[in-house]
């Protein structure tokens, strides 16, 4: 139950430590009393984690803009999973350009889920200039750290990209991939004690993937008020893709895509569940998939 949460450095561990094993006893209000003076005093760990903490309303009511607060400032001292989370939120909530912004940095120290995202940007010119190679070479990094969605999305680009784009975008990844090794960022350096990352409840992945056709899905028998967000995309196409690529997995068996359209971007939404906590277990398990998601109410 502790998603994504960071162990501090040296300095602090303990401190930071004691938060995280309160948050798994499900005391979370502990943890939290413990985290907030530690992010007030600048701890980027501590930050991050008081941001899960109102991401998920553990210890305190649920509050997006009060995470992306404590994100932002995690973000801002070269936390990657801040950056990355806070690049997922911003996306996901129409932010697009602060966004992409945040998710780039963290893809230029390698973190797989901003890999992926900023590579299919860069791939469907969503939000930045379209460029095959240097969304091939995301995705390709993406992929080679075992992040499941990205393969899935490397071998539609593969049908997509001609091979000499491909080679190229090979190339670039290797290229980035030794320049990362190279200069470590500050919040990717050991810590004390290692990290704790346990998926619960992620804000949606809104990383648009390559245009495919998606079969019609078959009648579901759930019934219910509740579904999850699995993401927003400029492109109907991209949206229609993921449920062709997650529709059979266990999570979401006798579920089925609901298309809404909202301005310019459609969001994706698979249900019904009969149940809050249905919709979030199945958020739970499509996440140690690699594929973030959150519950909404049907509309």
């Amino acid at each position: 139950m502790a998603a994504g949460l960071a162990l501090a450095a040296p300095g602090n561990a303990q401190s930071v430590t004691n938060g995280i094993e309160a948050w798994q006893r499900a005391d979370y209000a502990a943890a939290v009393r413990i985290w907030r003076p530690l992010a007030e005093a600048g701890d980027a760990d501590a930050a991050f984690n008081l941001g899960q903490a109102y991401r998920l309303g553990r210890g305190v009511p649920i509050s997006l803009a009060a995470a992306q607060t404590w994100f932002e400032r995690a973000a801002r001292k070269g936390h990657v999973d801040a950056q990355t989370t806070l690049g997922l939120l911003l996306f996901d909530n129409g932010n697009r350009v602060s966004g992409l912004r945040w998710l780039k940095t963290a893809a230029e120290q390698g973190e797989p889920r901003a890999l992926l995202i900023y590579g299919t940007a860069l791939f469907n010119g969503d939000g930045v200039v379209r460029n095959p190679v240097l969304a091939y070479a995301h995705v390709s990094r993406a992929a080679a750290q075992g992040l499941a969605p990205a393969k899935v999305t490397l071998a539609e680009m593969d049908k997509l990209i001609p091979l000499e784009q491909r080679k190229k975008g090979v190339a670039r990844a290797q290229e980035m991939a030794k320049a990362t090794k190279a200069e470590p960022p500050a919040s990717a350096k050991p810590r004390a004690g290692g990290a704790v990352h346990v998926a619960e409840e992620p804000p949606a992945k809104t990383a648009t993937q390559p245009p495919a056709k998606v079969a019609a899905p078959a009648p579901s028998r759930a019934s219910g008020p509740w579904r999850i967000q699995l993401g927003a995309f400029s492109k109907r196409a991209s949206a229609e893709a993921l449920f062709k690529n997650l529709s059979g997995s266990g999570p979401l068996a006798g579920r089925q895509p609901y298309l809404i359209p909202v301005g310019a971007i459609t969001r994706l939404q698979v249900g019904p569940f009969e149940s809050r906590a249905a919709a979030a277990a199945a958020c739970a398990a499509l996440s140690r998939q690699g594929q973030p998601c959150f519950p909404v109410a049907a509309k």
